[in-house]
């Protein structure tokens, strides 16, 4: 078995939430309301500036595939692909895909880890060049949204995840800024903390786990 990467999204290899990113677009769709948007927005302040538990993570991830219910995969990919170049590129760090080159060279299979949609993980990890994605995965029942979680990827689940791929996920790297991330970091040989919370600083720190700061804007 070889090693591989995981990278989490939001804040370890984008700048901010994706899905705050997109919610412009989603508002335009017709997917969200403006008083949802406003509250997605004002949670995702809340969750930078004191960081989250893991029933918050949950709560939240739960609410979002609520709002899709009645909406098609179709809709979410095409929503993503348009908002690619000018919204999503722009936001991805510089250093982070520079990690990135870095595995590849050394022959290692690269994958986004993420709570956020499977479409729009697989999207994103597509226009970058990623070997794979895994994400939240919502039921569609006659090829619509049903808002119901088949694959809820966040805590514990994200570990299992790739504790089910076919890697030495003991000589394996994953990257994360949350401290509801930890049984994903503790699932791999090499964990890093990326922009870390609090939380995980601290747990970083008492573990001599490597905290790498990413600063300024992204990429395209």
């Amino acid at each position: 078995m070889s090693a591989a990467a995981f990278f989490d999204l939001d804040r370890t290899l984008l700048r901010r939430s994706s899905a705050l990113a997109l919610a412009p677009a989603f508002r335009r769709r017709g997917i969200i309301s403006r008083g949802q948007m406003l509250k997605a927005a004002a949670w995702q302040l809340l969750f930078v500036l004191r960081g989250a538990s893991h029933e918050a993570v949950r709560r939240a991830a739960e609410d979002g595939l609520l709002v899709l219910r009645g909406h098609t995969p179709e809709e979410m990919q095409e929503l993503v692909a348009e908002s690619m170049e000018r919204v999503l590129r722009p936001l991805v760090y510089a250093q982070s895909l520079d990690l990135v080159e870095r595995h590849r060279r050394r022959g290692e299979p690269v994958y986004i880890v993420s709570a956020t949609l499977q479409e729009i993980v697989q999207a994103i990890a597509d226009d970058l060049g990623f070997d794979g994605a895994l994400g939240t995965v919502c039921e569609v029942v006659d090829g619509a949204y049903t808002g119901k979680a088949i694959r809820a990827l966040h805590a514990d689940n994200k570990a299992r995840c790739i504790e089910s791929l076919d890697y030495d996920l003991a000589a394996s790297t994953a990257y994360s800024d949350s401290h509801t991330d930890l049984p994903f970091l503790e699932a791999v040989g090499n964990p890093v903390a990326v922009n870390p919370d609090r939380a995980l600083r601290r747990i970083a720190n008492e573990r001599g786990w490597p905290v790498l700061e990413f600063r300024g804007a992204g990429r395209g």
